[in-house]
């Protein structure tokens, strides 16, 4: 193991140990890492006792390049070293009230410090004091998990979900990153113990939700999620999504499970946790807005503005972004079809210039949100689709390049109306200002001032 502990840092502390006489180990996600071949920055170092004082020691050898931070409430400490953070705490044993996740706290041994760590893989242990150095301490078979790409819990698991009930959202977003298979036993304690979820912070589910959403395959994660019943608790919205309903024979398609198949394709596009999110919310108020009409089975109408218009609740019941971020996913949900409605018609100038002008800088996300979309198995159907939208990006190209669409500002600005026909701020401004956004979009006058100019002086004599 000791070409694992090739970092300085390592050898600074194993010396910083000995000084103080106390044990200490590197614990958790870093050497769990180790064998799973991933980089990992953060470092966790747990000594028999002490832990500040070693952090301190730790971050006076290191000198000013470093930078400590001490939690005495925690009996935590952190030191920051250009790209590494390395935690310190003391080995601790814990008891949890059954109201909260906060545990009460006593110093205890390794064994102890194991035993509360959520999962066996993020229970290995690496010594680093001189008697110790570069030994693995393994005390719940965590290598073997790793291998067999297992999750399972150090102890019972309706213990450590009732405990700490983040850790079955924990478990799910392991499983979902790592494509790691949840142990049976622990897979229905999480059933057994997902009303426990209420008594955890909205803001720490959504962390976890959005690391599932970022994980390669997300909807691993959403499966887990729906199937243990957590989703139902933190995600309604999402869960009235499944299901399928028959009326004279016409059948219209679980929305749930093509969901998940937009996310899973919009992953494989992209990294960008907004656009995933446009993926899972694109469809959101299919169920409101579902009616069965005779002559033509299922329909959906206005689902897309419907869904646009939940998202701001969304993303307040979730504790997420209420600022560009989650603008940015109303736009792509309100425009998601429209691209496509596009690509089935004939494409006007007019059209792909009001697509250019709504969607601005976030058009190349719509046009992969709008590929993603495509589930259907039918290989003809995909490849005639996917054409159709080369068409589409390649008209948006031509007129971008054309026209300056993209982020459109009006050549001449309302004030400019006002001052030019001597008018005050009123309705006869802003049909003005319509009246040339549309002459230019629809490709009657080219986006140029003195066109834009002449425009207006006519249509002043109609209006004013």
């Amino acid at each position: 193991m000791n070409r694992h502990l090739s970092l300085p840092i390592f050898k600074t502390i194993s010396d910083c140990a000995n000084q103080l006489g106390v044990d200490a180990y590197v614990i958790g996600g870093f050497v769990r890492d180790i064998y799973l071949n991933r980089l990992s920055k953060d470092i966790d170092v747990v000594t028999i006792g002490k832990g500040i004082e070693l952090a301190e020691l730790v971050h006076k050898k290191l000198g000013e390049h470093a930078h400590l931070s001490v939690f005495k409430n925690f009996g935590t400490a952190q030191v920051k070293l250009e790209d590494l953070e390395i935690e310190f705490v003391g080995a601790r044993k814990e008891s949890y009230d059954r109201n909260s996740r906060k545990p009460i706290v006593e110093d205890g041994s390794l064994i102890d410090d194991q035993n509360r760590r959520d999962f066996t893989i993020n229970a290995l242990a690496i010594g680093l004091s001189k008697s110790n150095y570069g030994k693995l301490l393994d005390s719940f078979n965590g290598i073997n998990d790793i291998e067999q790409k297992i999750i399972r819990t150090p102890l019972e698991p309706d213990i450590t979900y009732s405990d700490d009930p983040l850790r079955m959202m924990r478990a799910i977003r392991f499983a979902s990153q790592l494509n790691f298979t949840i142990e049976q036993e622990s897979l229905l304690a999480i059933t057994r113990n997902k009303e426990r979820i209420a008594i955890v912070s909205k803001e720490r589910i959504t962390d976890e939700l959005n690391k599932i959403i970022l994980s390669p395959i997300p909807s691993v994660g959403f499966k887990l999620l729906f199937d243990t019943g957590l989703l139902h608790l933190i995600f309604p919205e999402m869960v009235k999504l499944y299901g399928v309903e028959t009326i004279n024979g016409k059948t219209h398609k679980d929305n749930f499970y093509h969901t998940l198949e937009v996310l899973d394709n919009a992953a494989k596009k992209s990294d960008n946790l907004w656009l995933r999110w446009a993926a899972i919310l694109h469809d959101i108020a299919k169920p409101p807005t579902k009616r069965f009409e005779p002559d033509h089975g299922w329909t959906f109408h206005g689902h897309e503005d419907k869904g646009a218009r939940m998202v701001p609740k969304i993303f307040t019941d979730l504790r997420l972004p209420l600022n560009e971020k989650m603008k940015y996913v109303q736009k792509l949900v309100l425009l998601h079809l429209r691209p496509i409605v596009l690509a089935k018609t004939e494409i006007t100038d007019s059209a792909i210039r009001r697509l250019l002008f709504e969607a601005g800088d976030d058009i190349d996300d719509l046009m992969a949100l709008c590929e993603a979309d495509i589930t259907t198995k039918n290989p003809t159907k995909v490849k005639r689709y996917l054409q159709n939208f080369e068409l589409v990006r390649s008209k948006l190209k031509e007129l971008e390049e054309k026209d300056k669409i993209r982020n459109w500002q009006p050549p001449v600005s309302g004030e400019e109306i006002m001052s030019i026909f001597n008018l005050p701020p009123s309705k006869k401004v802003g049909d003005l200002k319509n009246a040339l956004k549309d002459a230019i979009l629809d490709g009657f006058i080219p986006n140029e001032r003195q066109a834009a100019m002449e425009f207006l002086e006519a249509k002043a004599k109609e209006i004013v």
